[in-house]
């Protein structure tokens, strides 16, 4: 194992700076930026470059076969959702290293499957889940222990446990929501098993905090940044990554659906399952995958109840 104080230019203190600011995986620091890196741990940009640049050559990064590919992937895991027809319509289950984006109405589920999802990764493997824990940011006050209670006593787990596993971030504008996404480093290298990354919602300070046609490039280059993070969690530590997402009115629309997910082609190109949520009769829900790098379009009816999400 190569560690960060037998990189070159890295001394002492500057192993501690990078440690601090959640780069002491090394794997973190061979994906990094030049200019994040000088940033975050107040260096040069041509020393963050020959650091970055070392880290590589210890990971030996360089291009792999397909099959490498294929060999890597035997190591994603999956997350039960509590519907199998759920599971089954997005390959098993929400994946790690993947971004997985739920969107829709008030009141279609988005919420609901955040608090299943942090339950059942706390389950085993051969029950669904991954035997970790879950980071969830909270950014509408949507977080709920006493939900998390019902599903785990549903699920028949020591409550206390669960709830000591679910470590809740409550985001006050998109700049805290961003900090506390860079913090998961630090608490993942602090030894706690992070499986699971929950941002409810994603959007939704971004799109209070810039109003207006002239502020959209800023947000979209700040959650374009917000969301390579969490894509670097998800891949550097094989954990999965789940957003919500609110939508907005589509008034010229005459044909399909009514509203468009927020966010735009940035958060359309980054997400790598997108879910569309609805509301069915009597208290039924319909997810709708409409988008997948390898499964074709389709549709699953879940429902609500006091123990969770069920079929």
């Amino acid at each position: 194992m190569v560690e960060l104080e037998d990189l070159p230019n890295v001394g002492e203190k500057t192993a501690e700076k990078l440690r601090d600011a959640g780069f002491g995986d090394m794997m973190r620091l061979a994906t990094a930026t030049a200019k994040e890196l000088s940033v975050k741990v107040e260096i040069g940009e041509g020393v963050a470059e020959k650091v970055i640049e070392a880290a590589r050559k210890a990971e030996q990064i360089d291009f792999e076969t397909a099959l490498d590919v294929m060999e890597r992937r035997k190591d994603v895991g999956r997350i039960t959702s509590g519907s199998s027809g759920l599971d089954e319509l997005i390959g098993g289950g929400i994946e790690t290293q993947a971004i997985t984006e739920v969107f829709g109405e008030f009141g279609s589920g988005k919420s609901q499957i955040s608090h299943e999802i942090a339950v059942s990764v706390q389950l085993t493997p051969d029950k669904g889940g991954l035997d970790g824990e879950c980071v969830f940011i909270d950014t509408e006050n949507t977080f709920r222990p006493e939900r998390i209670r019902q599903i785990a006593e549903g699920f028949d787990m020591d409550v206390e446990e669960v709830l000591q596993k679910i470590h809740i971030a409550r985001a006050f504008n998109s700049s805290h929501q961003i900090l506390m996404a860079d913090k998961i480093n630090e608490l993942i290298q602090r030894g706690v098993n992070i499986r699971l990354v929950i941002v409810d919602s994603l959007t939704a300070h971004f799109r209070a905090e810039y109003v207006g046609r002239e502020t959209l490039a800023t947000r979209q280059q700040k959650l374009n940044q917000h969301l390579h993070t969490l894509q670097n969690i998800a891949n550097t530590y094989n954990s999965a990554v789940f957003v919500t997402n609110q939508v907005q009115a589509r008034p010229d629309a005459f044909f399909g659906s009514p509203t468009k997910a927020i966010g735009g082609h940035v958060l359309g190109h980054a997400a790598t399952y997108r879910i569309w949520l609805k509301k069915g009769l009597a208290g039924k829900r319909i997810a709708r995958l409409v988008d997948s790098p390898h499964l074709p379009e389709g549709e699953a009816v879940f429902k609500i109840v006091t123990e969770g999400i069920t079929d």
